[in-house]
C-alpha cells in the first residue's frame, strides 16, 4: 500500500489560503559560477544531479491527493517527479545581469505550481554575464517550494541534501527507490478518520495543561490590555495595531523583486557594540529603510510601523519537511527621527516581544481537525480578496520580515559554486511586503518581495538598506 501522510492543519492552510493573486510557495535565487572547462548546458547537469539525489528528498518525491471530496485535509502520497517538468530552462538575453534576474523572479513568482504533481520547480538561466573577477562563466537558479511542504528552516535541511561544500560532488549511501501503488479511495478515507480522530483525542489530552497555560499568562495579558487602554503597551506588544500604510491592500497577482547583499562582518561588529542580536539589526536595518521609502512618498505615519515576525517552534536538530511556525509582531521605530534613538526603540520592543513568546509558544497548534475546513479556508480567502477586506478591516501589521539562519561556507551545487542566496517568500491580502533574510558566507542576503501594484519600486528599498547600514556605521563616527 501506498505511503499516506495527511497534511497537518498548519501545511495545509497554505493550500486553502492559496489564490492566482496569493501564491504560496517559497524559493531563492542563487547566482552560480560554473568550474573551468564546464560544457554542455547547466539544467542538464542539475537533472543529472538530482536524479541521484532524488532518494535522500523525499519532500520532492510526494503530491497531494484530495480525501473524501475534499471535506478535509489532503494527503501526501508517493510520486516521482519527471524532472523535464521540475527543472527547467528559462531564456534571456545573452550577458544578463541581477537587474534582468529579479525580473524574471517577479514575472515567474505569480505562477502557480500544479496540484496534480510534486509541488516544486527550479528555472535555470544560462548565459549570464561573466564572473566581473575573474570571468568565470555564471548561471542562476530560481527555486519555487510549496510552503505547505515546507517551512524556511526545511528549505535549509533540504539544500543540505542537494548542495555540496565541494566542487565534486559527494557520494550518498544508496537509498533504492521503491515505487508503491497509489492509495485508493478507501484508505485515504480511513486514514483521514483515524488522523481526525487522533486529533480530538490530542486536544482533549493537551486540554488541562492550555488551561493552565492561559490560566497563567490571563494576568500578563490582561495587564497589557489594560496599559493599552491607558496609551502605556510595551513597544512592539502584539495588542498593539499598525498604522495603515500602502502595504494594506489587497494585493494584485504582480510582483517586484530586489536584492540586497550587506557585509556580515561588519554587520555582527554594530550588533555587538549595541547589545543586539542579528534579528535586532536585520529589525533596524529594515524600518530604517522603510522609513525612508515612506518619507520619500510623503506617506510615513506618525506611529511606527508594525512587522511581523515569523518564530520558529522546530525543535533542535529536526529537519522534517514541515511547517514549524507560528508568527508575532514588533514595531519598527519608523516614526522616530534620531537614529541612536530609533534603535533604542526597536532593542526594547525586540525584547518585549521575545518575552511574551515563553507561555505563548505552548499555545500554538501545529495540526488540528480538519472537517470542513477546506471549503471554509479557500472560500473565505477568496471571498476576503474579492471584497477588499484588507483595505477596510483593522491593519495588525504592514510587513512581514525573517531571518532564516544559513551556511557560513561556500555551497556548491552540481559542481557550481554558489555565489548568492537570495530568499524569496510570500506576500499575501493585507501585507503587501515580504522581507526575507538569510546568511551565507560573508554575506547577509536580502530577497525583497513586493505586489508589483503596492510597491512597483521595490529596488529603491534595496538601496535604502544600504545607505541603512552606512548611516548606522556612522553613528560610531
Amino acid at each position: 500500500m501506498a505511503a499516506i501522510k495527511q497534511l497537518a492543519g498548519l501545511d495545509a492552510s497554505f493550500l486553502f489560503l492559496e489564490t492566482e493573486q496569493m501564491p504560496m510557495h517559497v524559493g531563492a535565487l542563487h547566482v552560480l559560477e560554473l568550474p573551468a572547462g564546464f560544457e554542455g548546458r547547466f539544467v542538464d547537469a542539475l537533472r543529472a544531479h538530482l536524479k541521484k539525489r532524488m532518494p535522500h528528498l523525499p519532500a520532492l518525491r510526494r503530491r497531494l491527493a484530495s480525501v473524501g471530496l475534499n471535506l478535509v485535509n489532503p494527503a501526501w502520497v508517493d510520486a516521482q517527479p519527471d524532472l523535464d517538468q521540475h527543472v527547467v530552462s528559462v531564456e534571456l538575453p545573452a550577458g544578463s545581469g541581477l537587474l534582468a534576474l529579479e525580473d524574471a523572479v517577479a514575472r515567474l513568482h505569480p505562477q502557480l505550481l500544479p496540484r496534480d504533481r510534486p509541488l516544486w520547480k527550479f528555472h535555470v538561466f544560462e548565459d549570464l554575464a561573466p564572473s566581473p573577477d575573474d570571468g568565470a562563466r555564471r548561471v542562476a537558479l530560481y527555486t519555487q517550494l510549496h510552503h505547505a511542504a515546507v517551512d524556511g528552516q526545511a528549505a535549509v535541511a533540504l539544500a543540505a541534501v542537494i548542495l555540496d561544500l565541494g566542487p565534486v560532488p559527494r557520494e550518498l549511501p544508496d537509498r533504492p527507490l521503491h515505487h508503491r501503488p497509489e492509495a485508493g479511495t478507501l484508505a485515504l478515507m480511513r486514514g483521514a478518520l483515524m488522523h481526525q480522530a487522533q486529533q480530538v483525542l490530542n486536544i482533549a489530552r493537551s486540554l488541562p495543561g492550555t488551561l493552565g497555560t492561559l490560566g497563567g499568562s490571563a494576568g500578563d495579558a490582561g495587564a497589557a490590555l489594560l496599559g493599552l487602554l491607558k496609551g502605556k503597551s510595551a513597544a512592539g506588544s502584539p495588542l498593539k495595531l499598525a498604522p495603515r500604510t500602502r502595504f494594506n491592500q489587497s494585493v494584485s497577482a504582480t510582483r517586484s523583486f530586489a536584492t540586497v547583499s550587506l557585509p556580515l562582518a561588519e554587520l555582527h561588529k554594530l550588533r555587538k557594540q549595541a547589545g543586539a542580536s542579528l534579528n535586532d539589526a536585520v529589525l533596524y536595518l529594515c524600518g530604517t529603510a522603510l522609513r525612508q521609502v515612506l518619507l520619500e512618498k510623503h506617506e510615513l505615519p506618525r506611529k511606527p510601523l508594525v512587522a511581523a515576525v515569523p518564530v520558529s517552534l522546530r525543535a533542535a536538530g529536526d529537519t522534517a519537511s514541515n511547517n514549524q511556525a507560528t508568527m508575532s509582531t514588533v514595531t519598527l521605530g519608523t516614526h522616530i527621527a534620531d537614529p541612536r534613538k530609533r534603535l533604542a526603540h526597536v532593542l526594547a520592543a525586540s525584547q518585549a516581544m521575545k518575552g511574551s513568546l515563553g507561555t505563548l509558544k505552548q499555545l500554538m497548534p501545529l495540526d488540528f481537525p480538519s472537517l470542513g475546513l477546506p471549503w471554509l479556508m479557500a472560500g473565505a480567502a477568496r471571498l476576503y480578496g474579492a471584497a477588499r477586506a484588507a483595505e477596510k478591516l483593522p491593519a495588525l501589521a504592514n510587513v512581514a520580515i525573517s531571518n532564516v539562519p544559513g551556511p557560513q561556507q561556500a555551497l556548491y551545487l552540481a559542481g557550481a559554486r554558489m555565489v548568492t542566496n537570495y530568499p524569496s517568500s510570500i506576500v499575501v491580502h493585507g501585507m503587501a511586503l515580504n522581507i526575507t533574510v538569510q546568511s551565507y558566507g560573508d554575506s547577509l542576503e536580502f530577497g525583497l518581495m513586493a505586489c508589483g501594484k503596492a510597491l512597483p519600486d521595490v529596488a529603491r528599498l534595496a538601496g535604502h538598506l544600504r545607505a541603512a547600514l552606512a548611516e548606522w556605521q556612522s553613528l560610531g563616527a
